[in-house]
């Protein structure tokens, strides 16, 4: 066992000395050493119910011959970060919680890991160390929330808060009932309720193998998710007796599983930059042309908020992932995953209960999948679009640019109805450097939608959007324009092309026009000079290969 390390041999009596300072007995010293990682607060809905999970874990394990040892990592919540500096950290807090997690894990020499998740950065923060460190790891996410009721109308955080706001300004509803649906939009312990990051990562998860069948969709506040943490930690222990670790897992073939499933739920853009950093860490290349290949190929066959109207419930209760896994069995690589059965013997265990929640490949919600990849002038290291949540008539659109040096000043002028039908709104400086850290920018997409403009402006950044994003919401620009990349080129008043079906996403200005203007650019002095932030931007990447961090 890797845990031999720091209990056997007369040099190691001090560690057991303190090892038995914990109450480890004797007898436990020759059982594995197994770490949960929990990344429980108070301050996210998503995670305030992990300690009741962290109970069956903790009973599983000792079941299956282990020795739990508990230990913290950090979170942040989007949506209380959101639209404020707090949302600078978010994106920079993964790589802490990846860096953390091996920290731990290393300097204890654990044989194993239980890594208890829910939001946005945080499940792929624990991917990413699962990758990094292959030792025999389990990913528990804690759950979807419940939907809410506001006089008999169903309510999830997004519409009810964020585009309630947009409303509000518009005058259609009054101050006293924005608070009475903020009241009533999260009613429950949980991940916010439609297909936004945090769901879109857990079922990623879950097609990825790395997380029990039926983990990814089962409810925050069901017994049903306690029974799954329980079973997760019985079988950790016999991943560790077989030495089962993540590489075995997290495959090439693997990741293009979950690729699939992600765009079969029309699931949040921010698996384009999760996705590509857990393979890296598994010593793989995922180029953004393979995602939309995969999504020209794999049919969207759930229609889940924010594009759709059904709720992470409706998926759970129509069958979770292993119902989606069965619609899409001809286009998915039969893999091995957590549960030691195969992708396709998952798939053929698996029941759809409501064949409208969860289609058939015959009769998709679309051809094509959630997420496409454009490429042109205006992005040639590629941006990303969620389709499934734009309108047909927004598909193709041109519009002359409005530039906004980054997300605040955007959302004033739609907050104060300064921004006109026809505009391609551009938000540039909020890429991994620029920002730092990515912004996403729900407040102001949700502000768009809330005020009536999603089908006539678009909004384009070197950022990126929630999943929570509804409309022609274009991130993940790359080069970003902290980089040098032509989204720094737009002035006011050009042209800009968008052919979502066609994939490109073009400047129509003279090239040279263009170069006069590239040989007079500056990029923006840092916003952060010390801090964490001010390394994080010297050494974080493009957004088009995950925003990984340089080794060097």
């Amino acid at each position: 066992m890797k845990s031999d390390t720091i209990k056997r041999g007369f040099k190691m009596a001090p560690a057991r000395a303190l090892l038995y300072a914990t109450g480890i007995t004797q007898k436990q010293l020759d059982q594995p050493f197994i770490g949960v990682a929990t990344s429980f607060t108070d301050l996210i809905p998503g995670h305030i119910g992990m300690k009741d999970l962290e109970r069956f874990v903790e009973r599983g394990i000792c079941a299956g011959g282990g020795v739990p040892f508990f230990f913290g990592l950090p979170g942040i919540c989007d949506g209380i970060a959101m639209g404020h500096q707090g949302m600078h950290y978010s994106l920079p807090s993964r790589e802490l919680i990846a860096d953390l997690t091996e920290c731990v894990a290393s300097a204890h020499c654990l044989d194993g890991l239980v890594l208890i998740t829910n939001c946005d950065k945080i499940t792929p923060g624990m991917l990413m160390a699962a990758a990094r460190l292959d030792i025999p790891a389990i990913i528990l996410t804690a759950g979807p929330m419940m939907s809410g009721r506001y006089k008999t109308q169903p309510t999830s955080f997004v519409r009810s808060t964020f585009e309630a706001v947009g409303r509000f300004v518009e005058g259609e509803i009054s101050e006293d009932e924005l608070e009475d649906i903020a009241g009533c939009a999260c009613p429950s312990a949980g991940s916010c309720q439609g297909l936004y990051t945090a769901n879109t990562m857990a079922c990623v998860t879950e097609a990825l193998g790395m997380s029990l069948a039926g983990c990814g969709t089962a409810l925050a506040v069901g017994s049903r998710k306690r029974q799954i943490a329980y079973d997760t930690g019985r079988q950790i222990m016999r991943l560790v007796e077989k030495d089962i670790t993540p590489r075995k897992i997290m495959t090439k073939e693997a990741f293009e599983n979950a690729i699939a499933i992600d765009m079969a739920l029309g699931g949040s853009t921010n698996t384009m930059l999760h996705i590509p950093a857990i393979a890296h860490e598994a010593e793989l290349e995922l180029p953004l042309a393979l995602f939309d290949d995969i999504s020209r190929r794999t049919p969207q066959i759930a229609n889940i908020r924010p594009g759709g109207e059904h709720f992470m419930e409706d998926v759970e209760y129509a069958g979770g992932v292993p119902a989606v896994l069965k619609s899409l069995k001809t286009l998915l690589n039969d893999c091995p995953t957590v549960t030691l059965k195969s992708t396709h013997t998952i798939c053929d265990e698996a029941e759809n209960y409501n064949s409208d929640v969860i289609r058939s490949l015959a009769d998709p919600y679309r051809k094509e999948g959630g997420i496409a990849v454009l490429f042109g002038s205006l992005a040639p290291d590629g941006a990303v679009v969620k389709q499934s949540a734009v309108n047909d008539s927004m598909m193709m659109f041109k519009g002359k640019a409005k530039i906004y040096e980054g997300e605040d000043l955007a959302l004033a002028d739609v907050l104060a109805k300064k921004v006109k039908p026809g505009t391609v709104m551009i938000i540039r400086n909020e890429g991994p450097k620029g920002g730092p850290g990515m912004r996403e920018m729900l407040a102001v997409t949700a502000a768009l939608v809330g005020v009536g403009l999603s089908d006539s402006v678009a909004l384009i950044t070197d950022g990126r959007f929630s999943g929570g994003t509804r409309g022609p919401c274009i991130g993940h620009v790359a080069p970003e324009a902290a980089a040098g990349g032509p989204i720094g080129l737009v002035e006011d008043g050009d042209l800009v092309v968008i052919d979502i079906p066609n994939r490109t996403l073009d400047l129509d200005v003279n090239e040279s026009v263009l170069a006069v203007r590239r040989k007079e650019f500056q990029p923006q002095p840092p916003r952060f000079t010390k801090g964490y932030l001010a390394r994080y931007a010297r050494q974080v990447t493009s957004a088009n290969t995950g925003a990984v961090l340089k080794s060097e």
